[in-house]
């Protein structure tokens, strides 16, 4: 009877060590995926950093006074032009006045 008992708890012990292990595995899974996003949420934040200070250092110095004069240039023409394309009516229907 006492082997009975003895085996019954080693069965019940190794059932339990496999749920367990189970659960530990499920857990790891989770912790990977959150790992996985917190790597990809902190790639993309150094990637606008970077682009960041890419931005204010070419914009530093004589030749970025040129270069910023002319991105404004491109910008204040680009801007006008999508007001009289929508002056006229001409432009796509977002652009379009509505009567």
């Amino acid at each position: 009877m006492a082997t009975i008992i003895a085996a019954l708890t080693n069965f019940g012990l190794s059932l339990a060590a496999i749920g367990l292990s189970l659960l530990y595995s499920v857990l790891a899974v989770f912790q990977a995926a959150f790992a996985l996003v917190q790597s990809m949420i902190e790639s993309i934040l150094k990637l606008g950093q970077s682009i960041t200070t890419l931005v204010l250092e070419l914009f530093q110095g004589m030749f970025g006074f040129v270069l910023a004069n002319f991105a404004a240039i491109f910008v204040i023409g680009a801007v006008y032009y999508l007001y009289t394309l929508r002056q006229q009516g001409k432009g796509p229907k977002v652009l379009q006045k509505r009567f």
